[in-house]
Order: structure tokens, then sequence, then C-alpha cells
């Protein structure tokens, strides 16, 4: 079976990152299995590595820049990588979630995984891409 397709939100790796305790830090160990693949743009992959490296960010997990790099790199071995040849801004009220928005448009993601629906929501709507939270992408994972 072909492994779900999604984008997640940079908010889903935060609180993966900072509790083993909830569903996101689950979908980052199953990620790193590769038991979906994330679909990810160069300009979205930037954005996970510059936030999860923000100092307020990296004081609430605990991990080295180093640390980082090499998360990031054993996650991109389950990547999609996206080339954003569309775009349809101003969609969304802030300017980061239009790169997220973009990159599963242009991905052509199952679904984009994130904590902010009620700001994609119209949007996703609109051009049909389903939002999920983290717990609907485990219980599509356990499903199969």
């Amino acid at each position: 079976m072909t492994p779900w397709r999604v984008t997640l939100d940079t908010n889903v790796l935060i609180s993966g990152l900072r509790s083993r305790n909830g569903a996101s830090f689950r979908i980052l160990s199953r990620w790193l299995r590769g038991e979906f693949v994330a679909c990810a743009s160069v300009p979205l992959w930037l954005e996970y590595e510059a936030t999860l490296k923000r100092d307020d960010v990296a004081a609430a997990h605990g991990l080295s820049g180093d640390e980082v790099d090499a998360l990031l790199d054993a996650w991109s071995v389950h990547v999609v990588p996206v080339e954003l040849r569309f775009s349809w801004r101003p969609q969304l009220r802030d300017p980061k979630d239009e790169m997220v928005l973009e990159t599963a448009l242009n991905g052509r993601a199952e679904a984009l995984v994130t904590f902010n629906r009620d700001d994609f929501e119209h949007a996703a709507r609109q051009f049909g891409v389903p939002l999920w939270r983290p717990q609907d992408l485990l219980a599509r994972l356990k499903g199969e």
C-alpha cells in the first residue's frame, strides 16, 4: 500500500519535540520509520529548521542545533520534495501559513496536518485539501 502523503505544519513538529506524550510525538516517530511521507518544499523545510533552532523553541525541546540537523536529516529520507510551481497568495491571515498551504497544494498532499485548523479552514475547503489534526493522521495510520 502507498504511504499517506501529507504536509505537516511546523506546529506539529514543535509539539512533537516538546512532549513525548501526545499524538504529535507519535507522528514524528512514525515519520522516522517511514510509515508516511511528508510533502515539503524548500521554503517549508527552511522554516522547519529556523523554527526548531529558534532560542525559545530550542529551550522548550532541549535539542542542540546539531541534534536538530540530525533529526531533519533523518526525516528527509521520507520526504516528497515539492516544487512550488503555482502560488495562490494571499489566502491566509499569516503569511508563514501560505507556504504550508502552497506546499500541500503543489505536492498533492492527501491532507494538511495542523493544530491551526481555523487559520486554514476557508482556503482548505476552497481548494479541497482535507485538514487533519495529528490524532486524525494517527487514526488513519492505525486503520491501514
